[in-house]
């Protein structure tokens, strides 16, 4: 089930570039990711009270909190270079070079969640590092 979640938010990150490339023509790249955030943050709370899961708020403990907003403002930063990149780059190689990030988180969760380093790891890896410095050079 896993992939089928990574596969659907694979395809949605896709759609989400190129309607933001569009989308973003003319209009501040700061300005742009405060509206689609509050796009986004509305969509997240509808999908939690629909769902039920709101009353579930009270039991987050406080190494969640801090972990959950360190990762808020980290995805916060993401996208205003994200659609920064957008605005001034080609969106056939802004969205590769984006993508780097599998490899960075592939790394990260080496160092931080001590991750098992298999083969196939490091040769995705290695190849997603190529593709990304073909696209950039």
């Amino acid at each position: 089930m896993w992939a089928i979640c990574a596969l659907c938010s694979a395809f949605f990150a896709a759609l989400t570039s190129i309607l933001a490339k569009i989308g973003i023509e003319g209009v501040n790249s700061n300005l742009a990711t405060a509206v689609r955030t509050v796009v986004v943050v509305i969509m997240a709370w509808l999908v939690v009270f629909v769902t039920g899961s709101g009353g579930q708020l009270g039991e987050i403990s406080r190494k969640s909190w801090l972990f959950l907003v360190l990762s808020g403002l980290a995805t916060g930063l993401s996208w205003l270079f994200y659609f920064r990149a957008l605005q001034i780059g080609e969106a056939s190689k802004v969205i590769p070079v984006d993508k780097f990030s599998v490899v960075l988180g592939i790394a990260l969760a080496l160092i931080f969640l001590h991750e098992a380093v298999t083969v196939k790891v490091l040769i995705g890896g290695a190849l997603i590092t190529l593709g990304t410095f073909v696209l950039i050079l």
